[in-house]
């Protein structure tokens, strides 16, 4: 038997002989308070060991974690199930959309009435033939405003994208900003929302709900020709 063997087989021998020794003399335990303090335990009438104090604590904090985890992902799951009925809800609404100025007046009433954000923006780059009460864009802004030709999407707060916002630009403290690609051949542009809370949008968030927005906005324009 080699060094590590024996020295394991010794430590089990080691345990069976304390093991063996404390049930021999349960009073070594009981009488001892420190060590019962140090393990948490306490003696209760009838030489009874109950849990004491520390063990209580170390329970309850475990318990208390579960809980606030529980209330974490319940409260995530609500907050999910909200956002969801209100975009379908605001999906209903575009598409009762009369015309363009009509489309992009709704998507700046979902934005603040609906979601309680500053302003929602629908814009197109141009300048020629831009629908009214869409924002104009020169060519390649949406690039400029997005961070590069092949990104579809920005969360967070991009000062490049303050000017969709016009006077309300100055409570606008964060944006989610999807990119379109209207009619054939496609012109670019986007959606883009505001929020007065610099945590409303972070560079970290899913961009799935104004995703599909984006596209229900897309599909409800094209229904139109531009004049």
């Amino acid at each position: 038997m080699d060094g590590a063997a024996e020295a394991i087989a010794e430590e089990a021998t080691l345990e069976a002989e304390v093991r063996a020794y404390l049930l021999q003399n349960p009073a070594l335990i009981r009488e001892d308070e420190a060590l019962l303090s140090e393990l948490g335990l306490r003696p209760a009438p009838e030489n009874v060991v109950e849990f004491g104090p520390a063990a209580l604590a170390r329970v309850h904090e475990a318990h208390r974690r579960e809980a606030s985890a529980r209330q974490q992902l319940e409260a995530t799951a609500r907050e999910n199930y909200a956002a969801q009925g209100q975009t379908h809800g605001a999906v209903i609404d575009l598409l009762e959309s009369r015309n363009h100025a009509d489309l992009a007046r709704r998507v700046d009433d979902l934005a603040q009435w609906r979601f309680g954000l500053s302003a929602g923006v629908v814009a197109l780059e141009g300048p020629e033939n831009t629908p009214a009460g869409w924002r104009v864009l020169v060519e390649g802004q949406v690039d400029m405003i997005l961070g590069g030709h092949q990104a579809l999407h920005r969360m967070g707060f991009a000062p490049t994208a303050l000017g969709l916002f016009g006077e309300r630009a100055d409570h606008v403290k964060s944006m989610a900003m999807v990119r379109l690609a209207i009619w054939e051949p496609a012109r670019q542009g986007l959606i883009a929302f505001g929020s007065p809370d610099p945590e409303g949008f972070t560079p970290d968030m899913g961009a799935e709900l104004v995703a599909f927005l984006a596209r229900v906005v897309e599909r409800t324009a094209e229904r139109w020709p531009v004049l």
